[in-house]
């Protein structure tokens, strides 16, 4: 048994949601902030058989997608702030982090 955990980008959530409904996948979750945009994620916790992974892998893959957005810089907290000029800047956000742990012992009360 494995212990899916995956973080996703709120914008992905309900996609990942019904993905799971549809192909018979129970998982929990639980809203999170990331920590580089400080924006809202969401983290499913999924417990899945051995060989249910790449199916559960393939589920997460087709509804969490990369895409672009521009973001500010966060100022400086030391220095001074008189010649700081944030300027937006594009990054990659959306996808999945995923984490793959072994289950020792599960137990349904």
């Amino acid at each position: 048994m494995k212990l899916i955990i995956a973080i996703v980008q709120d914008k992905d959530s309900n996609r990942l949601s019904s993905g799971l409904v549809k192909a018979n996948f129970r998982a929990t979750k639980l809203a999170s902030t990331g920590g580089f945009l400080r924006a809202g994620n969401t983290t499913f916790m999924i417990g899945v058989d051995d060989n249910q992974v790449d199916s559960l892998m393939n589920v997460i893959r087709s509804s969490c997608k990369v895409r672009e957005q521009l973001v500010t810089p966060v100022t400086p907290m030391s220095g001074t702030t008189d010649s700081y000029l944030p300027l937006p800047v594009e990054v990659q956000v959306g996808g999945a982090t995923v984490f793959v742990m072994p289950v020792d012992r599960f137990e349904h009360f």
